[in-house]
């Protein structure tokens, strides 16, 4: 089991991120866990919410690229016995939207609690701290009441898997303690068979690997969560534990057992209809095609992709249910909140596109169910549209703190208690020189300047599968002109400068006006 430790202890984010940006490993990680837990700089721990003894934990489970292809969000071939269990406790989202349909933007912005557009990351490889170094992250929330704050695997920004075993993108002022797992998916690259050779993390990619579930890199992770929360439950420790899977992402490698689970000829390819694309903005068109090698797949080809991914997903739940065992045999389930989603959705040939970065339901669309304390409607599914943003608030209220004034989403509590409540009247999603409004029966898209580069309509009604471009139809123009407004609203939203924020885009920075 290979698994490299890295650990940062707290410093100014004006100091760390003037220097160069790396991340330290070296003894004082082994001795962190083997001599006990080290606080440093935490302020006193917030009263618990109403009726608790105890404030929660926090336990933040993220997959890599997974759409809703799980089985209790109704997927006819796709087995996720551990990700059903969870939602029959909690409560499933139906309509969950990321703010940007891409690893590093989707994640800065669901970890600050900002949008894209606040954050000033709108491409990967850039660090949290590049742009906004005076944000306090999620998890740092927690840091600062006490908890001990834990990241395992990918949380913000990696590239896959080129930086599997490394720190990656991390913001090392998010966690007290860091560990990057490293397994044999990464030692047998050689063998992936890939669209373009040598190319893995961007390219459709995929492995039906020897070996065992543990010799995975995200095998390593849960044995790594487990015994963490067995410390935990010992030591009594109060945490925020997050884990990030690197399935389903490319290379879609997993343990050959998974794939035999889908036979090729059970798994169907979507179609596209003859001159589709001349129905699109040209924006849209291009966001769909960019990736040449991967437009109109041969049959075979396309069904030996589908067949590795739903193996990982399948693969990526059976570490997930390790964590999940891990935390009811220790007791903690019953003072721990649970957070499972994803980053962002996924094209799997949906409107001839594979992959993600589009503004469709896709790959806007994410999973997302919660449980735990404070959350009533165990075992419902609410058809509230919630936003990756709202995670900050969320998790905030069900544990009493106070989020700061950066946070720019708003609490899912109450639809954690009455699937009815409508936290949000819209969700809202941007890429490239998009944005789009999901709203409870349409899907409203804007290319360029106020939509000078085109627009899309979707009437989710008769057409959930978003086909058929209603935005240049005279029947729906007033509905056209309706959403253009609330889409121009919630752009300026987006785009405002939280007060007390410093941002630095190309080395200008942007400081706001003292209140």
């Amino acid at each position: 089991m290979r698994t490299v430790r890295s650990r940062e202890f707290a410093q100014p984010a004006t100091a760390l991120w003037s220097r160069a940006r790396c991340h330290t490993v070296g003894k004082a990680v082994v001795l962190l866990l083997l001599t006990g837990w080290m606080l440093t700089g935490r302020t006193q721990a917030a009263e618990p919410p109403a009726g608790q003894t105890s404030r929660p934990n926090v336990l933040f489970l993220i997959c890599d690229d997974l759409n809703c292809d799980i089985g209790c969000y109704g997927h006819p071939l796709v087995k996720t016995p551990n990700i059903d269990r969870l939602a029959r406790k909690g409560v499933r989202f139906e309509r969950a939207y990321c703010q940007y349909p891409l690893c590093g933007p989707s994640r800065a912005s669901f970890m600050s609690g900002m949008y894209p557009d606040q954050t000033l990351i709108h491409r990967n490889a850039v660090y949290l701290r590049e742009r906004v170094p005076n944000v306090q992250s999620l998890s740092q929330m927690f840091r600062q009441q006490g908890d001990f704050a834990t990241r395992i695997g990918k949380i913000y920004h990696y590239g896959v898997p080129r930086n599997i075993g490394t720190g990656g993108h991390d913001d090392p002022d998010s966690w007290d303690l860091a560990i990057n797992p490293r397994g044999r998916d990464k030692d047998d690259e050689a063998l992936v068979k890939t669209l373009q050779p040598g190319r893995y993390g961007g390219t459709l990619s995929w492995l039906a690997a020897d070996g065992t579930d543990k010799e995975q890199t995200d095998g390593i992770a849960a044995t790594e969560a487990a015994a963490l929360l067995q410390k935990y439950a010992a030591d009594e420790r109060q945490f925020f534990l997050a884990v990030g899977l690197y399935r389903p992402h490319t290379p879609y490698v997993a343990p050959r057992k998974y794939f035999d689970m889908y036979p090729r000829e059970k798994i169907s390819i979507p179609r596209v209809p003859e001159n589709y694309y001349s129905t699109l903005p040209a924006p849209a068109v291009k966001s769909i095609t960019r990736r040449k090698v991967q437009l109109n797949l041969p049959d075979e080809t396309a069904r030996e992709v589908i067949q590795a991914y739903y193996a990982s997903i399948t693969f990526a739940d059976a570490q997930l249910g390790r964590i999940l065992d891990a935390l009811e045999e220790t007791g903690l389930d019953q003072n721990t909140i649970i957070l499972f989603t994803s980053d962002h959705g996924y094209h799997m040939g949906e409107h001839g596109h594979w992959q993600k970065t589009t503004l469709f339901e896709n790959a806007a669309r994410v999973p997302l169910i919660m449980a735990g304390p404070g959350i009533t409607a165990q075992g419902q599914s609410t058809a509230a549209l919630a936003e990756m943003v709202d995670f900050y608030p969320t998790l905030a209220e069900l544990t009493g703190l106070k989020p700061p004034a950066t946070a720019s989403g708003v609490s899912l509590v109450a639809a954690l208690r009455d699937p009815a409540a409508t936290p949000r009247t819209s969700a809202f999603t941007q890429y490239d020189t998009g944005y789009s409004l999901r709203t409870d029966r349409y899907r409203y898209t804007a290319w360029g300047a106020e939509g000078r580069d085109g627009a899309e309509l979707y009437d989710h009604a008769t057409d959930p599968a978003e086909m058929v471009n209603l935005a240049e139809q005279p029947a729906h123009q007033a509905t056209v002109k309706q959403l253009a407004r609330q889409l121009q609203e919630r752009i300026r939203q987006a785009g405002q400068v939280p007060r007390g924020l410093t941002q630095i885009l190309e080395g200008v920075r942007r400081t706001p006006p003292k209140p």
